[in-house]
């Protein structure tokens, strides 16, 4: 594992702070898409800029990529040696989306696009609540045709918090994976 992508079902999964987790474990560094997408106050970057930054990544020999981010999915997916996508229900994904934004109103996350300060909207929440099930129920598909791309991938669903931890103790604790 050393081009790994971490994908999930929803925001409020846990895409972040797995990845931090598994990077700090692997010594690799994490790159958060949304850094990469997000410009100041909430502006979005081209595609193009979007791109080209990650195509700046995919030339290290090493590196852990999280978020989902469809439109440029191909240019993480055909340099990946790994695709982690992590599973949680709704509920806890919207508990943690509500719960992240309680803990940070004012400030901008670690893994967000500078001056991008924590926000909660209708918008936001609607998009959670109209994805979820498709994305879930699609998910293997998705991930196979991913297989498709680029080199063998080593492909690594966790669902739950339990599969999820006890997957990053292994790691951590240097043992030997499935």
């Amino acid at each position: 594992m050393n081009r790994i992508m971490v994908m999930g079902v929803s925001a409020g999964v846990g895409k972040s702070t797995f990845a931090r987790r598994l990077g700090n474990a692997l010594h690799i560094e994490v790159y958060h898409l949304d850094t990469l997408f997000w410009k100041p106050e909430w502006v979005q970057a081209s595609l193009e800029e979007f791109s080209d930054k990650q195509k700046e990544i995919m030339k290290k020999e090493n590196w852990i990529i999280e978020g989902n981010y469809q439109s440029t999915v191909r240019i993480r997916v055909e340099q990946a040696d790994t695709i982690i996508y992590l599973e949680r229900s709704l509920p806890v994904c919207l508990y943690r989306v509500v719960k992240r934004w309680l803990t940070n109103i004012g400030k901008t996350r670690i893994d967000m696009g500078e001056g991008c300060k924590e926000k909660l909207d209708w918008p936001f929440i609607k998009f959670i609540l109209t994805t979820y099930y498709r994305r879930k129920h699609s998910a293997d598909d998705r991930l196979k045709d991913l297989q498709k791309l680029g080199f063998p991938k080593k492909i690594i669903t966790l669902k739950g918090r339990r599969e999820i931890n006890e997957f990053l103790d292994k790691i951590e604790n240097k043992k030997e994976l499935k």
